[in-house]
């Protein structure tokens, strides 16, 4: 097996993406961001090579995902609804599975 070197292995994505929505998916209902928590960090991320990533917060007990899109001029972010934490992880791997957008 030929080795990787170290270039090699900064130009590839370290981070899941997102793979295609499946035609049965279910759509999550995107919202300007609330900001109501007023401590939340991302514990999940996907890949910020596309022009769309997610992002799996969490804080108060509650978490969300966010959504960055990234255009020339600025990000247009929009969230879901809160969900208690082990929701909101459930909702997290199907959105990497395809099954909700």
């Amino acid at each position: 097996m030929a080795e990787r070197s170290a270039d090699n292995l900064l130009d590839q994505c370290i981070s899941p993406h997102v793979a295609m929505a499946q035609r049965d998916h279910v759509r999550l209902d995107w919202q300007p961001p609330y900001g109501a928590l007023a401590r939340v960090r991302p514990v999940a991320w996907t890949c910020t090579c596309r022009a769309t990533f997610y992002e799996l917060c969490e804080g108060g007990g509650q978490a969300f995902i966010r959504r960055t899109v990234q255009l020339d001029d600025k990000p247009e972010i929009s969230e879901t609804y809160r969900w208690l934490i082990a929701e909101a992880r459930l909702v997290w791997t199907a959105l990497l599975a395809g099954r909700v957008r």
